[in-house]
């Protein structure tokens, strides 16, 4: 099991760091969007910021299958932690059973569920989970979009992330303005109508690949940890059933010799 997580880790691992410079820049590219001079006047309902939080939808990003140590604790206790904390009810859609049984469970409200993701999701696959995103905060649903999942930083180390999907947020720092002006042809609604969406489905998508490479990397290291340990436990069994078997086979010895003196004292009376 060791074998085929590190086979499936290396894979997923190059598919996420193939395509995480891109989407970096597609989000940088949202946050440019986001922080136009022409803000109040709202180029795509994508970019639209609400004044009040009613509804939050937050998609997470778990696995179907155990076995990966505390991969999916991790991102759990991140996800309801976040949920706590928020100021409106929270909505979720869920990728993986794992993550599906644990909110059911908790008895939170579901808007959909994804399972049976394979080990190379497609844009195809990612699709309709976008879609239900997109469709719920462009029709007043909710207010907000968060996703999470855990982020691919090495074999090592994986790092539960929440981050803000929709609406597109602006950068965190000041923009420079000769930098922050972007010129549409033919019109800021075609291009952004087009774009806005495939640059969301894309965040979801590199999301994904990033919590599939950390899943497989965490249950790579839980399954090299189980392997040592049974290493370990088979040599202290090995061990103890030797002395085991060392103390039966003296113990038999002393047998045979003492009842081979008592028969020579018998027959020299």
């Amino acid at each position: 099991m060791q074998m085929v997580a590190a086979s499936k880790m290396r894979r997923a691992q190059q598919a996420t760091l193939a395509s995480r410079a891109y989407a970096d820049k597609a989000r940088e590219i949202l946050s440019f969007l986001a922080a136009q001079p022409g803000r109040n006047k709202v180029l795509h309902p994508l970019l639209e910021e609400r004044t009040q939080i009613k509804n939050t939808l937050l998609i997470l990003m778990a696995s179907d299958r155990g076995l990966c140590g505390a991969y999916n604790m991790n991102i759990l206790r991140a996800t309801f932690d976040h949920i706590k904390r928020a100021e409106s009810p929270v909505q979720l859609i869920t990728l993986g059973k794992r993550g599906r049984d644990f909110v059911v469970r908790s008895g939170k409200n579901i808007v959909a569920d994804f399972t049976g993701l394979n080990d190379k999701p497609t844009i195809l696959q990612i699709s309709p989970i976008a879609k239900i995103a997109i469709e719920e905060f462009e029709t007043g649903q909710v207010d907000r979009v968060d996703i999470a999942f855990t982020s691919f930083v090495n074999v090592l180390v994986q790092r539960p992330q929440i981050r803000q999907l929709l609406p597109l947020a602006a950068p965190a720092e000041p923009v420079d303005a000769a930098h922050a002006v972007y010129l549409y042809e033919p019109d800021p609604e075609t291009i952004l109508n087009t774009v806005l969406p495939r640059l969301t489905e894309l965040q979801i998508y590199q999301a994904l690949l990033e919590s599939v490479a950390s899943e497989h990397s965490a249950r790579m290291v839980a399954m090299r940890n189980a392997t040592d340990n049974a290493i370990e436990l088979i040599g202290g069994l090995t061990l103890a059933m030797n002395k085991a078997r060392q103390t039966s086979i003296t113990k038999e010895m002393l047998d045979i010799v003492g009842g081979a003196n008592a028969l020579r004292e018998t027959l020299a009376k």
